[in-house]
């Protein structure tokens, strides 16, 4: 079977996105595994199916698969992607999308030929919402490693994350730490693990180890996260710019039961087909 795909980019992390709307297509683990081969297959950090709603506020269903092959719940680079996507392919002539993702709804904005807004929705710091086994609920969680505590705040934002704060984001042990609390069994479903260091009230440097796929060269919906926890705690203002390994992107927030919200850059690489 030859299908068509297209490469695109947000802050350089990249995805092939596949139209799937007439439901012909179906990826196994190994298939995704060896297309996200980036010596062997095409080579990409998500895999982002478009599928056909049954609700009619609904305009796409909207399937992210990480580059091992797992099904996950959200990613804001993806959604502008996504946004984008369904504009140059036609499949939509508004500027206002509306998508389902595995656990949620989402709405995606196209503000200009490149830049993309998202309703990320209200972030969730419920242990039971990430999820996160623990006895009691904290503002700081605590997690022993290496002769010494990581203390890391957790929120979710239709997926679980994990926000750590650093004092030299360069120095920082990105890979090691955050293999092991992805894999920690206090978290049943995995987790993507940020490590952010405060500039200023405006400004956030950050990491992200993302679940099923390693560090990326951006994250947006970690990057949400991150700033919820920095706003929740204090340290944030409703505005704030994340520099990213990719680039930067543009968060607000304005606290409690608001919506958060993500601005930034959607590109298009080029298209291409693969035999199945």
């Amino acid at each position: 079977m030859r299908i068509k795909f297209t490469k695109m980019h947000a802050l350089g992390n990249d995805f092939i996105i596949i139209n799937n709307i007439k439901n012909t297509v179906f990826f196994t683990k190994d298939i995704i595994q060896k297309l996200s081969n980036r010596y062997l297959g095409i080579g990409f950090d998500q895999l982002l199916l478009v599928e056909s709603s049954v609700n009619k506020k609904i305009d796409f269903n909207y399937r992210i698969f990480n580059s091992n092959g797992s099904e996950v719940e959200q990613c804001g680079n993806g959604a502008r992607c996504l946004a984008l996507y369904l504009k140059i392919k036609k499949l939509i002539y508004k500027k206002k999308i509306c998508v389902s993702t595995k656990n949620r709804v989402i709405y995606l904005q196209i503000i200009d030929d490149k830049i993309i807004s998202v309703n990320m929705g209200i972030p969730l710091f419920n242990p039971v919402n990430i999820p996160f086994i623990t006895n009691h609920i904290k503002d700081t969680y605590k997690i022993y490693f290496q002769n010494k505590y990581i203390y890391f705040n957790i929120v979710s934002l239709g997926n679980p994350h994990c926000i750590i704060q650093v004092n030299d984001i360069l120095k920082t042990p990105v890979s090691l730490i955050g293999s092991f609390l992805e894999n920690h069994n206090l978290f049943p479903q995995k987790v993507n693990v940020g490590f952010v260091e405060y500039i200023d009230i405006n400004n956030i440097k950050l990491r992200v180890f993302e679940r099923g796929v390693g560090e990326t060269n951006a994250c947006g919906s970690g990057a949400c996260a991150a700033v919820a926890v920095g706003i929740k705690k204090n340290i944030l203002s409703e505005k704030v710019y994340v520099n990213l390994r990719g680039g930067i992107i543009t968060i607000t927030w304005k606290g409690n039961k608001n919506n958060l919200f993500m601005i930034g850059e959607a590109n298009y690489i080029y298209d291409g087909k693969i035999i199945l």
